[in-house]
């Protein structure tokens, strides 16, 4: 079976349309909460875990899920605003049955999605979502009256979270004499990241810590990094951290204003984990859109890097599958599963900046690892129903793009799991030649719009 309603990253979509109404939150927990008190072993009642972003949807998405979860005789607990990456690590650390992030991530304040981690802090498999979509068409399995769930705040998820965050940082080390911009994107990191920076010893600019539930991810955040670059080169600060809605993805930013983006904090952390005999089997697990000259500087270090499916999902599964414990995406996620189950912006930041106070070198010796091949991404927005992937013309403008880089460079183009757009990426050391294919493909991708 394909799923319909799951994406690449949970449920997404326009908040309070489609998949992002009250009523489909509601059937979701009660599915996805029947899915895991039929396949759990319990001591005690069944359990979910509940964070959630600053968008105003979020409230209305859980007050629903509350209700979902409870109906079928799951007791919640409510995190309130915590980072993507806290609700994979209490999930595991209070012994519930499933975790629920209602975050669209990086996208605008309107969309909002619905992200399930199992009992083991990890992203739920195609399997398990598939069998929810299937639960979903069945009259939902509720509770006698006697066995209804209740719902608890916690009020130190954050905080558990935070002491968590800062034992990832060299044991006797401090930030002192640091100073560093962090853009927390307005999300759900506005309070977290400043604090553990701050209590590490840095001297903290923040930027995007003034949510109102609807400037998330507003002109700031690490797909708009540009915001904390300028505040970088304001204030004299030697860094800059770009989070996104969610904190699951970071850019870095040194003293210059220049921007390093996953694939070069990747190379840096595999560098010197590789050195210090800490990357399992000297291997990166990175998509398909990594560029390709982070595979060059890899395997001039004889480490290798093997390519997943977009999605840090998936570069999870093969971690777990291949027993490596590093990957990531070039926009940000990083995922170390010796720390976290999930892509975790903070703690690949403290990463970098341990390599900055053990080195003693600037972030700008450190956050540009390899010279990047040229490339070019491009995404481009269809229409309601059309599918322009396999249109003979497309696929004809991909077949004679592919036949002029002729070894020379790759494409990789594909549909997005979260919005209708198809993702046009290039990569090519011949800039002008790369520029005409994916041109060339982008025209006629297009005429869809």
């Amino acid at each position: 079976m394909a799923r319909k309603l799951f994406g690449t990253d949970g449920v997404r979509g326009r908040a309070n349309a489609g998949a992002m109404t009250p009523d489909m939150a509601l059937r979701l927990g009660q599915a996805a909460g029947r899915q895991f008190i039929n396949h759990g072993h319990h001591g005690h009642s069944p359990r979910a875990v509940i964070g959630k972003d600053t968008r105003r949807s979020g409230y209305m998405l859980e007050t629903a899920l509350i209700a979902g979860f409870t109906s079928v005789g799951m007791d919640v607990f409510l995190l309130g605003p915590v980072p993507t990456p806290a609700v994979g690590m209490l999930t595991r650390s209070m012994r519930a049955d499933i975790g629920v992030m209602i975050s669209a991530s990086h996208n605008p304040h309107h969309d909002n999605g619905i992200k399930f981690f199992g009992p083991d802090g990890f992203k739920l498999s195609d399997a398990t979502e598939e069998e929810i979509e299937r639960r979903l068409d069945r009259e939902p399995e509720l509770a006698e009256p006697d066995r209804i769930g209740r719902a608890t705040r916690i009020e130190d998820g954050r905080g558990r979270y935070m002491e968590f965050a800062k034992t990832t940082f060299p044991r006797g080390q401090r930030l002192d004499g640091l100073k560093i911009v962090v853009d927390c994107a307005n999300g759900a990191a506005y309070r977290t990241a400043p604090e553990v920076l701050w209590e590490l010893g840095a001297e903290v600019v923040p930027v995007g810590v003034e949510p109102n539930g609807f400037n998330i991810n507003g002109d700031c955040g690490s797909t708009r990094p540009q915001r904390a670059a300028a505040r970088v080169l304001e204030t004299g600060a030697d860094l800059g951290i770009s989070l996104d809605g969610d904190a699951d993805r970071v850019m870095i930013i040194d003293v210059r204003g220049l921007i390093a983006d996953g694939d070069q904090v990747m190379a840096l952390i595999a560098g010197r984990w590789a050195a210090e005999d800490r990357l399992a089997k000297g291997t990166l697990v990175a998509t398909v859109m990594s560029n390709l000259g982070l595979e060059r500087h890899l395997a001039s270090k004889g480490l290798s890097l093997l390519r997943t499916a977009v999605g840090d999902r998936y570069v999870v599964e093969a971690m777990r599958e291949g027993g490596y414990n590093l990957g990531g995406e070039q926009s940000g996620h990083i995922v170390m599963t010796d720390y976290v189950t999930t892509g975790d912006g903070l703690i690949a930041a403290l990463q970098f900046l341990a390599a900055m106070v053990e080195t003693g070198q600037p972030a700008s010796a450190l956050a540009q690892v390899f010279t990047p091949v040229p490339q070019i991404l491009e995404n481009v927005r269809f229409r309601q129903g059309a599918r322009p992937l396999e249109e003979e013309s497309v696929q004809a403008s991909i077949r004679e793009a592919e036949a002029r880089l002729d070894g020379r460079g790759r494409l990789v183009i594909r549909k997005s799991g979260t919005e209708p757009l198809v993702r046009i990426m290039g990569e090519c050391d011949d800039p002008e030649l790369l520029r005409a294919v994916v041109g060339d493909i982008r025209a006629e991708v297009a005429r869809f719009v």
